[in-house]
């Protein structure tokens, strides 16, 4: 999705809520991440539930079922259901936990991890290397700004209201 340029509306749609180019940025940013997200999943043949799933094991590998459910946010049964499509589509797999004979982990394949991280690394990279044109200083209060929009959204994802700070 590419920004239109034009400020969002108001809840009315009367009047303009005023946003800062960074903000606006920001939400450019937001919209290219979902449709990587989408292309990614599409490129996998999996759903945006099963892509968070997938997500979530690349990143931290095998997981038990309640962790992986903790983590995505989502009931036991939706992530059984994630699960096996997952497992059915041989992008992971169900494997006797080390150190409970009678639990399981669930793991990517590494054909699948492959895959994603195929399109993922080089992405991340990119964006990596665009820090390469700014100072160490610059950086600092880069990252510093990231981290604070990352809290603030974290706010407002766990609690439903707007920022009043």
């Amino acid at each position: 999705m590419q920004s239109s340029g034009v400020p969002p509306f108001d809840a009315d749609g009367a009047d303009f809520i005023p946003a800062r180019p960074a903000t606006a940025l920001l939400r450019d940013f937001i919209e290219l991440s979902e449709l990587f997200e989408s292309s990614l999943a599409d490129e996998l043949g999996v759903n945006p539930t099963d892509l968070q799933v997938m997500e979530h094991l690349l990143m931290s590998g095998p997981l038990a079922p309640t962790e992986l459910a903790r983590r995505v946010g989502l009931s036991a049964g939706a992530t059984t259901t994630s699960v096996d499509r997952l497992v059915a589509l041989d992008h992971v797999s169900r494997e006797p936990h080390p150190n409970d004979r009678r639990g399981i982990l669930v793991a990517p394949r590494r054909a699948s991890r492959d895959k994603a991280m195929g399109r993922l690394i080089p992405m991340i990279m990119g964006i990596d290397a665009e820090l390469d044109a700014f100072t160490p200083a610059e950086q600092d209060v880069i990252t510093r700004y990231l981290r604070q929009v990352s809290e603030s959204l974290r706010r407002h994802a766990h609690s439903g209201s707007s920022d009043s700070e």
